[in-house]
Formats: structure tokens, sequence, C-alpha cells
């Protein structure tokens, strides 16, 4: 199965800063803290670089999360739509 299908590509972009990437790339940085408290070194000064390397790979892993959830849930509407529109008797609006 692929990830991102070609057919997502003509959806628009999320924003850079949405809810799953900051989500991810704190985990991704809380994550990098436990590392070095697991391993006795100073939580905050000690691999900063890992810190920075751990929280950008949260917030890309949460951005294509995102942009994967954008593009299940335009199909899913998608599909709901032309179902609406092959079975209008089963959708009638009510008459007042």
């Amino acid at each position: 199965m692929v990830f991102l299908p070609d057919e997502s590509r003509s959806l628009p972009p999320p924003p850079i800063v949405n809810t799953a990437s900051v989500g991810l790339g704190l985990a991704g940085w809380v994550a990098a803290l436990l590392d070095n408290g697991f391993s006795q070194r100073p939580v905050i000064r000690a691999g900063v670089h890992r810190q920075i390397l751990f929280t950008t790979v949260g917030w890309f892993v949460g951005y294509y999360l995102a942009k994967r959830t954008e593009y299940v849930h335009a199909k899913l509407d998608r599909d709901l739509f032309e179902y609406v529109r092959q079975h209008p008797e089963d959708f009638k609006t009510a008459g007042w």
C-alpha cells in the first residue's frame, strides 16, 4: 500500500504548523530528553543535536500524517457525495 497515492497531489498541502506536527515534534523532543535521563547525562544540555534531530523527525512524520489524514477524509467525502448523487431517492429533503 502506498502511503500517499498520486491522486493526493491534487489536494492543497496542510499548513506547516498543525496539531500532528507540533504533537509529534514535542514527542520527539521528550524522547531525546528521556534518552538523556536514562543514560545519566544532563537532561537539557547533553545531545542538543539529538534533540533537534528527534524534534525534526517527529515534525515531518506529523506533517505527513496530517497530509495522509486529509487525503483519507477527502476520499471518503468524494465517495459519499458520489453515492448521494447516484441515489437521490434515499436522500429526500424534508418538505415543510
